[in-house]
């Protein structure tokens, strides 16, 4: 079965302003709409494991969500953390702060986890999606010219993948290349295929 033809009568909303989950959610071929109207703080457990972070955070904003579900709702979030050395890298604040994210990548392979709660009135599931990246060194000339020319402060890591970072640093991936932009998506397709509606 199409996933489109299983969902013909559900409205899937997407519960996140990340212009790369919108795009990415498009690949499905199914019409849904952006609700980014809650404002749940991103509050890291830090009794967890890191492997439990990022869906705990995806857990939160969809139990954040700013309102009632209807019946023929589906909502999706989803949070993503890069975690290098044993630490959680989440979004720079300011320009010194991605250089060091930037020289912490640098040269070594690091962690990407994307957390995703499905949820209906009725039933939810969350699931992680792990992939490995490996970066090359980076010059000081190039992570200044990339914070510069991107403004990577919305990004968890201080990067994006999909920009100029990725096509000259990035050396290898183990995993879903999707799931480092923001999305799991080829997961997250089976999960709602599979999902008790």
């Amino acid at each position: 079965m199409l996933l489109k033809d299983k969902l013909k009568n559900w409205r899937l909303v997407l519960g996140s302003g990340s212009p790369r989950r919108k795009e990415l959610l498009a690949y499905f071929d199914i019409p849904f709409t952006v609700d980014d109207s809650s404002n749940t703080p991103e509050i890291i457990n830090h009794a967890l494991q890191l492997s439990a972070v990022a869906p705990d955070l995806s857990l939160q904003k969809s139990r954040g969500f700013h309102r009632e579900l209807e019946p023929d709702e589906i909502l999706i979030t989803a949070d993503t953390i890069v975690i290098c050395k044993d630490q959680i890298l989440g979004k720079p604040k300011d320009n010194g702060d991605a250089r060091r994210m930037l020289h912490m990548i640098s040269g070594c392979t690091h962690q990407v986890s994307t957390g995703v709660t499905i949820r209906t009135v009725s039933k939810q599931l969350t699931f992680c999606a792990v992939s490995r990246v490996t970066f090359r060194e980076l010059t000081n000339q190039e992570i200044d010219y990339y914070i510069e020319n991107y403004k990577p402060f919305d990004k968890a890591g201080a990067y994006g993948i999909q920009e100029w970072i990725g096509s000259v640093g990035v050396t290898g991936i183990e995993g879903s290349f999707y799931n480092v932009m923001g999305l799991p998506v080829q997961m997250l397709h089976d999960r709602l295929l599979a999902f008790d509606l």
